[in-house]
């Protein structure tokens, strides 16, 4: 055993010998821990319906300081009980191999007033405790049954099953092991354990074992493999804490590869890979911006909640959420905190650009993020965590309207927000920092895009891209229209990234239509205000001044699902302005509301999408549809690229299931009630990996998506919807 390591066995031990003279007078042990938790200035945990329990047993009160708690804490907490108890044994510097409770489930037992607490069940727990110290200080046969006995009568009580290990493993660390979830994946593992010891442990989803004596069984037969080629670990704790560091490892690999597809599929959605853009973030200098002269001072941005810690250690934002639940007030979730903290290290990033605030109505600063994230220790009231920040502006902005009330919150997708508070700096800097910032922001750099970046991800031929883009060019309104799954969306931002050969997406903006969408949604129109009615511009105004302003530069405006929307209402008198030839400031049209002349650039594109298989729309309007020129999208399976894709997945059951649905497109595409237009589409099967193409996938696809579709199209005959489906059932088996 590493003389570093597993330094809290020996007080571990001693505690249990402390706390058996307790077992019939367990009142005193409870006043024993209140005045314990007196002296560190600190609130006894909840451990009963009550604010002081009724009773306790003996596992619970190592509980107190084997949870989720900071190890700072659980060494306070362990120094003050050692010192209560008289322990001689060396305070621990380690806590390695030690598994613990969740924060919400610290007890061994029901609370009282719930109905499945026993009337004995806190005896058990005492039964069973004094047993496993007997048995560890004298194994005889005797002790042996009185051990399993009590055993076999408390862990079929609520909550315990192999809980109940955890509290024996505690107890006595060297005499038996802890059967969580996590030891019995590890130890099931023959490479990592042996033939011997994977074959005699509970398997990793098993019930709870009810029997003392298997349970003894299992302890003597890990013990004698202990030390041996196959199980190379010196003692219980050492194989403890080698499968918490082995299954740390897997699930940080898993949950970064699961982030990473996540992440991935996101940004691939629309096109978006790679591209960095600027976030903007409402943030309170400390409570009533009582930090902010201090915080411009300093070049930060800084938040509290310095009693957990380093907030790059916790793996999840639920790890500190429970962080904050234990060392701060259990009475609210702590989400809001949890998030603010989580953002700050993880999602604010240099070049950010910060808007600081006073309560809920006064802007007070503006600055751009130029630092990762900082845990600076401090005094009590210190703020720790921060990034270093360059602040721009200060001063008073007063706003009519209220905005969030929480520390740390993102404004980035609030265009309207971002666009009034960006106003109010617009003529005002710094003095100080006038020289340091040189004028404008960075502009960022946004990754290239071509023509062949294109081709590589839209399944498309570039004969086809090129008619595309010179349709587009020509006409600067256009619908790609299809049947589901064929790429539309996908495609219609990368054509406008290609088209500018930059991923730049200040210059494109996305919108869908609806049957409640308007000419005041699209352009302007009243909106209610505290002061009664204000008029609003609306999307395509906004993005056609922003264009106007950059007029050498390319500016695409894609609508999705344009045909769903009742067109004539929302684009008004834009149906002239719109066309090739009456486009720049010479063609304006005088708006509705505000009387503005106003006219569309020549440098912005329209891009439409229309799924054709959708029977319960109109056609489009005429009017409107001389405006735009049409380009079908087809079902790409036999493109280049997606035949790469699909041999990169090397699948027959995949293979077979393609081959099927183009057999199906053509039957589709025969039929007189149907046509090319509602043709299933390729990327019902995009998106996946080797190691995604399953058969439960892959008749997921089938089951869910493909046959309902097969139902609505063919609803009047049944026969043919039967005779498809089981095709393609046939093809995955």
């Amino acid at each position: 055993m590493n003389r570093q390591q597993y330094t809290w066995t020996g007080l571990y031990s001693e505690l249990a010998d402390k706390l058996l003279p307790f077992k019939d007078n367990r009142h005193k042990l409870i006043e024993k821990l209140q005045m314990v938790y007196v002296g560190l200035g600190m609130k006894l945990p909840r451990l009963d319906s009550s604010s002081t329990p009724a009773d306790i047993d003996p596992y619970t009160v190592y509980g107190l300081f084997n949870k989720g708690i900071s190890e700072a804490n659980r060494k306070k907490i362990i120094a003050a009980i050692a010192k209560a108890f008289g322990i001689e044994a060396e305070l621990p510097n380690d806590f390695d191999g030690i598994p613990v409770l969740n924060n919400l489930n610290a007890t061994f037992y029901a609370f009282v007033g719930d109905d499945r607490r026993g009337e004995h069940d806190i005896d058990n727990l005492w039964r069973v405790f004094e047993a496993e110290l007997a048995l560890a200080a004298s194994d005889t046969a005797e002790n042996r049954r009185l051990f399993i006995e009590a055993f076999n009568a408390t862990v079929v009580q609520f909550g315990l099953g192999w809980k109940l290990t955890m509290g024996l493993y505690w107890v006595r660390p060297l005499t038996f092991i802890n059967l969580d979830s996590r030891n019995r994946w590890f130890m099931g593992d023959v490479s990592k354990t042996g033939p011997s010891i994977a074959e005699i442990v509970p398997k990793e989803k098993d019930s709870p074992i009810h029997d003392g004596e298997q349970y003894l069984a299992i302890c003597d037969a890990i013990r004698a493999e202990l030390g041996s080629d196959a199980c190379p670990y010196a003692d219980f704790p050492s194989l403890s804490n080698a499968a918490f560091v082995e299954s740390e490892r897997v699930n940080k690999e898993k949950k970064a590869a699961e982030k990473a597809a996540e992440q991935e599929a996101e940004e691939n959605s629309l096109g978006d890979a790679g591209v960095e853009t600027t976030h903007y973030w409402l943030y309170a200098p400390g409570e009533g911006a009582a930090r902010w002269d201090e915080f411009y001072d300093r070049g930060v941005m800084a938040l509290a909640w310095s009693k957990i810690g380093d907030l790059s250690a916790y793996e999840t934002k639920e790890d500190l959420r429970q962080a904050l639940l234990v060392q701060y007030s259990d009475k609210t979730s702590q989400k809001n905190s949890a998030h603010a903290l989580w953002q700050l290290v993880h999602d604010v990033k240099p070049g950010d650009v910060i808007f600081a605030k006073r309560g809920m109505s006064e802007i007070i600063g503006r600055g751009v993020v130029v630092g990762d994230y900082e845990y600076v220790q401090g005094g009590s009231d210190y703020y720790p965590n921060l990034r270093r920040v360059r602040w721009t502006h200060k001063g008073s902005w007063p706003r009519d309207k209220k905005f969030a009330q929480k520390t740390l919150t993102e404004v980035t997708d609030y265009t309207d927000f971002v666009a009034e508070v960006s106003s109010y700096f617009e003529d005002v800097v710094d003095d100080d920092v006038i020289d340091e910032i040189g004028g404008d922001e960075p502009t960022p750099d946004y990754p290239e895009y071509d023509k062949d970046q294109f081709l590589s991800e839209a399944y498309m031929s570039e004969e086809q891209y090129d008619t595309l883009v010179g349709v587009l060019r020509s006409k600067k309104n256009i619908i790609l229209q299809g049947a589901p799954g064929v790429g539309k969306t996908f495609v219609a931002k990368r054509l406008a990234y290609s088209m500018m050969g930059v991923k730049d997406p200040e210059r494109v903006m996305m919108v869908q239509f609806h049957q409640s969408y308007s000419y005041e949604d699209f352009i302007e129109g009243y909106r209610p205000s505290a002061a009664g009615f204000e008029l609003e511009k609306g999307a395509f105004y906004t993005f056609c001044k922003k264009a106007a302003e950059d007029d050498e530069n390319a500016y695409f405006f894609i609508i999705d699902e344009i045909n769903r929307g009742n067109l004539s209402k929302i684009f008004g008198e834009l149906f002239m302005l719109i066309e090739n030839d009456k486009r720049g400031s010479k063609n304006k049209l005088q708006l509705l509301y505000s009387r503005e002349l106003f006219y569309v650039p020549s440098n912005v594109y329209l891009i439409g999408m229309m799924n054709t298989a959708d029977r319960s729309l109109a056609m489009l309007d005429y009017a409107l549809r001389r405006r735009f020129a049409f380009f079908d999208l087809k079902p790409g399976f036999g493109s280049d690229g997606f035949v790469t894709y699909r041999d990169g997945l090397d699948s027959v059951k995949l293979n077979d299931l393609l081959a099927c649905v183009v057999s199906l497109n053509e039957d589709i595409a025969k039929d007189e009630t149907l046509g090319e237009g509602f043709c299933i589409g390729h990327s019902y099967f995009c998106g996946m990996k080797a190691e995604d193409v399953t058969d439960a996938k892959l008749s997921a696809i089938v089951e869910y998506e493909l046959i309902p579709m097969l139902r609505e199209y063919w609803f009047d005959e049944p026969g043919k919807v039967r005779e498809w489906a089981d095709a393609l059932r046939r093809s995955v088996k």
